[in-house]
């Protein structure tokens, strides 16, 4: 390598900022994509984590209420028919049905149970769909990413190709620039998918044992019930 090569490669200016200032419009556009998925991956993670950890706090708290030998009447006038906790709005459902299946007289209308264990049922499936709202968009962030990246660094060293054609000019200081901002595109989409596809996988899992537990609840409720039902 020449001196003057060398010298025309100290003087650029390699930081991430210049990178982006001097690609093409279609490399920005990529990455400010990328960057925006990053963003937008991150504050679902972090509100998906501050979400799961008060559920699982809230149900602690509300089975140990539920267990602590309180009449289910009893609790169910302090929660009331509309509470906030996911583990309560389950229990509530289930009351008000069998608050419900009772007649005037004091006999219960037939089919009381199947229609509790469908409350409970709509209930679970409802803080389901609002446990997992925002995950499907980390898995598209985590499965897109690195193709978008790989668009924007393939676009960026085509028009790499064509500067060094068009100054017939194969040395250091051309080709170094262009081929680096290309790269740069590359790095983004990874950064953006990797945590991506790693807290999709936790969260999902978190959600799973979340719920699992709402399903293990309900049914433990519905056999308390049958059991009044019976005698």
């Amino acid at each position: 390598m020449d001196a003057q090569t060398l010298a025309l490669a100290q003087e650029m200016d390699f930081s991430l900022w210049a990178l982006f200032a001097r690609a093409t419009p279609i490399v920005k556009l990529v990455m400010g994509l990328l960057i925006l998925s990053s963003v937008w991956a991150w504050a679902i993670i972090i509100q998906k984590h501050i979400v799961y950890r008060a559920a699982r706090a809230q149900a602690t708290a509300f089975d140990r209420a539920f267990w602590s030998g309180e009449p289910l009447d009893g609790l169910f006038e302090e929660i009331g028919p509309s509470p906030s906790g996911s583990a309560q709005k389950i229990f509530a459902a289930g009351m008000v049905e069998w608050r419900r299946s009772h007649r005037n007289d004091g006999g219960l209308i037939a089919g009381a149970q199947a229609r509790i264990d469908r409350s409970m049922d709509v209930a679970i499936a409802k803080e389901a769909e609002a446990m997992q709202k925002g995950l499907p968009v980390l898995a598209t962030v985590g499965s897109t990413a690195p193709f978008v990246g790989l668009f924007g660094t393939v676009w960026g060293i085509m028009h790499a190709f064509i500067g060094i054609a068009e100054q017939q000019n194969t040395n250091l200081a051309v080709v170094a620039p262009g081929i680096a901002e290309a790269l740069l595109a590359t790095g983004l989409g990874l950064l953006a998918a990797i945590p991506a596809v790693i807290f999709y996988n936790k969260l999902s899992a978190d959600s799973d044992r979340i719920l699992a537990g709402y399903e293990a609840f309900a049914d433990e409720f519905a056999t308390i019930l049958s059991r009044q039902l019976d005698s």
